[in-house]
This record gives structure tokens, C-alpha cells and sequence, in this order.
């Protein structure tokens, strides 16, 4: 049975965190003195280390309470953390499915922790099987599931998610970088059902704010106080946060963008099936499109050569690149270039 203070590292469940000037004093005053701040300037103050502002938010859009709310620097940083909650460096092992996010072989590297990695079935799902006797080790802490998945593009099948939370001791991430791209739901109205389901989304995807370095965790609070306890205190700055309640501000200016890159990744498809270059186009629920090509990186040079850079994931996926959905523009000159090689 799941326990949450089985996984979570003694140094950590010892940890006192560092308490910030604006974590001693709540509410509104006329006067600061307290955080050895230069009192003159727009951005003088310390950002709220809680984000409340945000998360109050997000937390009427995603039907989730503030305290099952993180919010990160970025995914990458929720994904980091939870190796320093649950993995003890040299000893413990994590776990996910190639091919896919490749960040999480650089945090398990940074962290010293092993990251085992499953072989996805050739339609991209789980093989449930092989990894049976990996739910059940010990050392095993983490399990990371990206879905929709990168760079594969598809979901995992909902009913092999579940069977993981149910039978795996450790702590589950689901990575929902592309979600809004998909027709599935998301996993955050299970965070209640599921003491051991972290969910990660961001804003650098759908919401047009890579720049902006804005990641966000969902789970229950237990988990949400740990994250809180080891992040850094000032983790998210004001600018960040007023960038993305801005973008919250205007959620039908979201559906319109977020329309035109759908009826655009139907448009790329159609062309590409045209391409004879192109062997296969895998389904997707994002933002880019995986084909498998007669030479990746020969086409992936031919297109860097005409100013135009894709992702080559040959080494992920035998003669694979994948791309992403640009504006209307970009996927035309796209199109012509590929119309143009053919006829070389």
C-alpha cells in the first residue's frame, strides 16, 4: 500500500525550510522593512513566494484547490524536485518510456539517481507486462509518464495509467506538457483519488509563453507542502507571474490560437501525405507532427540548408523528425520546400 512517508527522503522530512521575510508576515502593510529591499523602483519588491495571486487563478480554471497547487520555473523544475524529495542520490532508481521527454534523463543524472527505461510497444503504449516486476522494487521512487507523449505524439491509454497508480508504491508524474493539444482529459481530476499522482503542465506549450519559464504541479497537499518546502524561496518572479495571469485574462483569445495551430496540424498532415519523401505519419494529439522519413538526417540537413530548422529524433525514432506547427506562414514555406527537394 502507498505510503507517502515511505518514499519521501529522512532529510527531507527533517528539512526546516528556509523562511522568507514575506513567509513571516501575511497580509498588507504601508511599510517594508523587512526584506533588505532598495525601496525605490517598479520591480524592487520580492516576488510572493506562494504565487497566491496565480494559483487563486488557476485554481478557478482547473477546479483545484490553491494548496494542491506548485508552481515552478518552469516544468523542469517540477520535475527536478521530485527527485529530491523521493530519490536518495546513488541509492534509489527511477523510471519511464523511451522514446520520450528527455529531461528527465538530465535530472536523474543531476540527482545521481538511475533512470530505467522501458521500451514503448510500436504503437507507443506501455508494455505492461515488462514492467510488472518494476512496480514492485523497493528503490524504484518515481515513474514518469509524458501523455500526450514527446516525441511520439500520442497519449498513453488511459486504462494503463491506472493500473500503474494502483499498483505502483512510488510517486507517479504525468507529464500533460501538450494536453491542451488533445481531445483526452486531464489527469488533475483524479489528484484526489490518487495519493501518489503528481500531474505536471506548463505554460510554454498551448499558452504561448515558453519564454516565460512558467511550470505548473498539481497533486494533493501533502505532496504540494513538500514541493513548497524544498523549492527555493523567490522560485517564480513578478514579471513571470504577471505574464501569465495577463494570458489567463483572455481565455477566448486562447481557444482562437489554439484553433488555428489544430486546423493548421490538419493542414500539415495533408500536405505531408502528399510528400514522397514521407513513409509514415504518426497520430498526434500536440502541437508537432512525428514522420518517418527515407533519411532523416539527410532531410533534416536539406531543410537547415533552406533556413528551416526541425527537430531530428532519428536517434529516438529510426529515421523520424519531428515538427512542430508554426503559423500559417511557416508551414507554407515548409510545404514549398519540401515541394521544392522533391523535384531535385
Amino acid at each position: 500500500m502507498f505510503s507517502l512517508k515511505n518514499i519521501v527522503r529522512p532529510t527531507i522530512q527533517q528539512l526546516k525550510p528556509y523562511s522568507s521575510a514575506r513567509d513571516e508576515f501575511k497580509g498588507t502593510a504601508e511599510v517594508y522593512l523587512d526584506a533588505n529591499e532598495n525601496p525605490f523602483g517598479k520591480y524592487n519588491r520580492y516576488p510572493d513566494p506562494l504565487q497566491l495571486s496565480l494559483k487563486t487563478k488557476l485554481s478557478e480554471i482547473k477546479k483545484a484547490s490553491i494548496n494542491q497547487i506548485f508552481i515552478g520555473n518552469g516544468s523542469d523544475e517540477v520535475i527536478d524536485i521530485a527527485f529530491r524529495i523521493f530519490c536518495e542520490p546513488g541509492k534509489d532508481k527511477a523510471l519511464t518510456f523511451s522514446p520520450t521527454y528527455g529531461m528527465y534523463d538530465v535530472s536523474a543524472a543531476i540527482n545521481n539517481v538511475e533512470l530505467i527505461k522501458q521500451h514503448l510497444l510500436s504503437d507507443f503504449q506501455i508494455n505492461l507486462n515488462q514492467l510488472q516486476p518494476y512496480l514492485e522494487m523497493d528503490d524504484v521512487k518515481l515513474l514518469f509518464i509524458c501523455s500526450p507523449n514527446n516525441p511520439t505524439g500520442n497519449c498513453i491509454n488511459k486504462e494503463d495509467i491506472e493500473y500503474i497508480l494502483n499498483n505502483f508504491n512510488g510517486i507517479v508524474i504525468i507529464d500533460e506538457a501538450y494536453i491542451d493539444f488533445s481531445t483526452k482529459v486531464s489527469f488533475i481530476s483524479e489528484i484526489e483519488n490518487y495519493p501518489n499522482l503528481i500531474v505536471s503542465q506548463t505554460f510554454s506549450k498551448a499558452w504561448g509563453l515558453a519564454g516565460v519559464r512558467v511550470g505548473v504541479a498539481y497533486a494533493n497537499k501533502e505532496i504540494i507542502n513538500l514541493y513548497n518546502k524544498v523549492k527555493p524561496p523567490y522560485n517564480v518572479s513578478t514579471l513571470n507571474e504577471e505574464a501569465v495571469l495577463k494570458k489567463l485574462e483572455n481565455l477566448t483569445q486562447f481557444e482562437i490560437e489554439k484553433n488555428i495551430i489544430l486546423k493548421e496540424r490538419e493542414k500539415l498532415i495533408t500536405e505531408l501525405q502528399k510528400n514522397s519523401f514521407v513513409t509514415k505519419i504518426f497520430p498526434t494529439e500536440t502541437n508537432f507532427i512525428l514522420i518517418e522519413v527515407n533519411n532523416a538526417n539527410q532531410l533534416y540537413k536539406e531543410l537547415v540548408a533552406k533556413k528551416i530548422v526541425t527537430r531530428n529524433r532519428n536517434s529516438l525514432v529510426n529515421n523520424c523528425l519531428r515538427i512542430t506547427v508554426g503559423s500559417p506562414e511557416e508551414n507554407q514555406k515548409l510545404i514549398n520546400t519540401l515541394i521544392t527537394l522533391q523535384e531535385i
